[in-house]
């Protein structure tokens, strides 16, 4: 009988399966994974002898690149995003784990004065006097704050001094000072070093979404991308998530 090789790397575990070679896996992510990918796919690599290569964009952005032929063994998006992507069968059936939860948040540079968000008469207020804000044009924060502002009748007010960024991590312009403010999922914000979270928005506005992931139905290596997603749901990965963003999902 063939031995099943299993590496360690601390408390991990992953088993890479009876003559397995290591391989390079592919993954098409949401931005608001990257903290959490940056601090566990080291680990991951380490017990695996895989190695992974992340790419970041806004939802709506890798479902068009998937829909233009661009392929993955890995998906991290938003529920809504693996759900259309499950719909159009580019997902193994069955293989969609929920990561975590997390919401928008107010980011500014590193060190700044931290602005009240307390309320929601706070945070108009805040929005008001911001000398500049910033949010992306498609990742589902922006779409969300774009109307958050119209509902809280401060739209036309703000729109001077709004920068919308085609996508990326906000935190980036805010910690080089090229705006006062930044929007953004809370896990989005926290993997930015010179950006600091002031706090989540409040309940009453607050829009949550649950990260997900699945392996691709057009994987070249179904075994690698299997054991990536089950590390993902071991006890030390939602750790690491909470620490960065992703809160329970209960």
């Amino acid at each position: 009988m063939r031995s099943r090789a299993r590496f360690h790397a601390g408390s991990v575990s992953v088993d890479r399966g009876p003559g397995a070679s290591a391989v390079e896996i592919k993954v098409l992510s949401s931005g608001a994974a990257t903290a959490v990918l940056a601090n566990l796919v080291p680990e991951f690599e380490r017990a695996s002898g895989h190695k992974v290569s992340a790419a970041y964009a806004s939802t709506n952005r890798i479902i068009g690149r998937i829909q233009d032929g661009e392929t993955a063994d890995v998906v991290i998006l938003n529920g809504p995003g693996i759900e259309e992507l499950i719909k159009q069968g580019r997902i193994v059936p069955g293989s969609r784990v929920d990561l975590g939860r997390t919401g928008l948040g107010i980011a500014v540079r590193k060190g700044a004065v931290k602005p009240d968000i307390s309320s929601v008469e706070a945070l108009k207020q805040t929005l008001i006097d911001a000398r500049s804000i910033a949010h992306t044009a498609t990742g589902a924060s922006g779409v969300y704050f774009a109307g958050l502002i119209e509902r809280l009748g401060i739209a036309e007010k703000l729109r001077p001094r709004i920068k919308v960024i085609p996508g990326g991590l906000v935190g980036e312009i805010v910690a080089k000072g090229e705006v006062e403010i930044g929007v953004q999922m809370v896990s989005e914000i926290l993997a930015v070093p010179g950006a600091e979270l002031v706090g989540p928005l409040p309940p009453e506005v607050q829009s949550t979404t649950v990260l997900c992931a699945a392996v691709f139905s057009g994987t070249r290596h179904p075994g690698a991308a299997h054991a990536l997603v089950r590390f993902l749901t071991t006890p030390a990965a939602a750790r690491v998530m909470r620490d960065k963003g992703l809160g329970p999902l209960a």
